[in-house]
């Protein structure tokens, strides 16, 4: 029978143990989900859901889908405080910054009036 991650985590030697632990989280931390990102900012879907001038229920629905359009993905982000960032990257260039996406025509408007736009 097999030995356990913890068992075999346990066997090695503690900075290394620490390393591999420090990079599983580092690991973890760029690939949260909207769900995760909401819970880490202690909002509920409801809370967010007012923010946004939306249905909890459509939060929840966002919060499953893999394939949100870059407008509805910023309003979700703004409306916790955030910025959504794009990153363009190539392995032969340097990472490029996309401005500009989902925002068109709503550069004055709240999270909220964006997501009623939408």
């Amino acid at each position: 029978m097999g030995t356990t991650l913890r068992e075999e985590m346990s066997r090695l030697a503690p900075d290394r143990g620490g390393r591999i632990e420090a990079e599983t989280e580092r690991l973890h931390q760029e690939y949260l989900t909207l769900q995760d990102l909401r819970k880490a900012k202690a909002l509920t879907q409801s809370q967010l859901a007012e923010t946004l001038g939306i249905r909890q229920a459509t939060v929840a629905q966002m919060e499953k889908r893999s394939d949100l359009l870059i407008s509805t993905l910023r309003g979700y982000i703004e409306a916790m405080g955030g910025r959504l960032d794009l990153v363009v990257a190539f392995p032969d260039r340097v990472p490029v910054h996309l401005g500009g996406l989902g925002e068109e025509g709503m550069d004055d408007l709240s999270p909220r009036e964006r997501t009623r736009a939408l």
